[in-house]
């Protein structure tokens, strides 16, 4: 036998024992598959479309369609298998759960820690540390726990007063746009506008940086945001989307956008600590109040500050995106009911009259605005779910859930399920009027508990004054034609960007 011959022979054994191993780890993965089939297949959901993928191609199926979005699918399931019903895929299982008072036990509990598998994996996108282990995608109670130690007191009431001027000035800088577009009679997109004011908001209080995106939109910041946004969808939902070559350079380009926005907090954080050390004078901003605290805490090693630049992320991602969804929303439902708009103006020229600056006390008297803005978190909330692990045997509504599965709550789902809101997609602001019913743990735009928005204050203050702002200076009307649909970016955000023209207030 020649040499080429046994090593022939010897590679056929190799690669026989190789199929053999493949082949048994094949059957063994099937037959777990089996077993987690068999234990949670007695709660009701939708018939999978084959044993291995679950309701994965489904899920994709979803994601790439152009005329809806995923959350409309678990509505539908939601209203034809009630209000705790299963999803596969592969060898996970999701419990979609919409019973109030599940969802009071689990999120007011700090017992039940974040899915693992979906915040854990936007610890990086791409293999890039993305939002890493900050305020939203922490999983660990202590680390958590820490954390917001140090942020409470950069969100306390008593802080976020002082932020008015910043409100009123970054609200100005679009009332200004707003008048050259109603000189000009140019149709605008309001998405765009509020997403650039929003931005500049953070910005300027949380890191006394002055972006002005209003005169410089081509800003490779905001499209970075833009880029790691549509990457999160990407990443969590389609596991093959990085595996087709087609793909690569979005990814590349997604990697890069994740990147700058990390190296950019490491600027912007080094920057003020050298001139806190220095003695300089510094603003009194949220990153001066956070520093300030991690110095009290002693969280200055070097895991704290990747903590910092993760949540200087986290406030980016989350902070100015979501609220410019929710101002964009309002702006198009206000512009679909005139009705509903003429009362939410005429509460603003009461309260405001021909006032420049708005005051924190004149927020409070505001109060159907408030409920305009509520209802559109109702029908539109920007974060749409969220999800919980459950470690351990509970039941919901009757049924016994094996421990060992992912528990997901959506307010986008329970805001527009009929037992919870009658006449439910109808938007009526009067829902919220301070005598009505409150809603029973079904509405949680900003989740619930320990591990609710800690910027929900901060959110709802500056909508209100861009919100009453252009109620005050500004009439707008809806360009006729456009698309009222939702489009998921991560976030939900209208589809058209809701196109208005602008007339000066009479």
């Amino acid at each position: 036998m020649t040499v080429l011959e046994e090593i022939t022979e010897w590679l056929s054994h190799i690669m026989f024992y190789v199929l053999c191993a493949a082949l048994i780890a094949f059957v063994t993965y099937c037959l777990y598959v089996r077993h987690v089939h068999q234990r949670y297949d007695h709660i009701p959901g939708p018939p999978r479309d084959n044993f291995l993928l679950g309701h994965t191609p489904t899920f994709i199926k979803a994601i790439t369609k152009s005329d809806g979005i995923i959350h409309d699918l678990f509505l539908e399931w939601a209203e034809k298998y009630g209000p705790v019903y299963r999803i596969n895929s592969l060898h996970f299982v999701v419990v979609m759960v919409y019973c109030p008072e599940t969802t009071k036990t689990v999120l007011m509990s700090p017992k039940y820690p974040k899915d693992p598998f979906v915040y854990k994996q936007l610890f990086n996108l791409f293999g890039k540390r993305f939002l890493g282990n900050g305020l939203v995608t922490a999983i660990d109670h202590d680390i958590w726990y820490r954390q917001r130690r140090i942020m409470d007191p950069a969100f306390s009431s008593s802080y976020l007063r002082g932020l008015m001027g910043t409100f009123n000035e970054m609200s100005e800088r679009l009332m200004d746009k707003l008048e050259e577009t109603a000189d000009t009679k140019t149709p605008v997109v309001m998405h765009d506008l509020v997403n650039c004011v929003t931005l500049d908001v953070i910005a300027k209080v949380a890191f006394g940086v002055d972006l002005n995106l209003l005169k410089n939109p081509d800003s490779p910041f905001q499209t970075a945001i833009e880029l790691c946004l549509k990457g999160m969808v990407y990443y969590l939902r389609d596991p093959f989307f990085k595996l087709n070559p087609k793909n690569w350079k979005t990814v590349q380009q997604i990697k890069d956008a994740a990147e700058l926005l990390r190296a950019t907090g490491e600027k912007w954080i080094q920057n003020r600590k050298t001139a806190v050390e220095n003695g300089e004078d510094v603003p009194k901003d949220i990153l001066t109040q956070i520093l300030k605290t991690a110095e009290e805490e002693q969280a200055n090693n070097s895991e704290d500050h990747e903590l910092m630049l993760d949540n200087f992320v986290t406030f980016f991602i989350a902070g100015q995106e979501t609220t410019a969804n929710q101002l964009s929303f309002a702006i198009m439902e206000l512009g679909r009911h005139p009705e509903i708009y003429k009362r939410a103006k005429a509460e603003v020229d009461e309260v405001l009259g021909t006032k420049h600056d708005i005051l924190y006390e004149d927020l409070g008297k505001l109060s159907y605005l408030s409920q305009v803005l509520k209802e559109t978190l109702r029908l539109y909330p920007p974060a749409p779910a969220t999800s919980r692990w459950l470690s351990d045997d509970m039941f919901i509504n009757g049924l016994k859930v094996p421990g060992g599965c992912v528990a997901v709550f959506s307010s986008y789902v329970s805001g527009r399920l009929e037992n919870f809101f009658k006449d439910s997609l109808k938007f009526d602001p009067e829902r919220f009027e301070v005598n009505a019913p409150k809603p029973y743990y079904c509405y949680y735009p900003f989740a619930l508990g320990p591990r609710s928005c800690l910027g929900q204050g901060f959110s709802q203050m500056e909508a209100k004054v861009v919100l009453a702002k252009l109620l005050q200076r500004f009439e707008f009307s809806l360009v006729p034609g456009q698309s009222f649909d939702i489009k998921d970016t991560g976030t939900l955000r209208p589809k058209s960007g809701v196109i208005c023209t602008i007339k000066h207030s009479t």
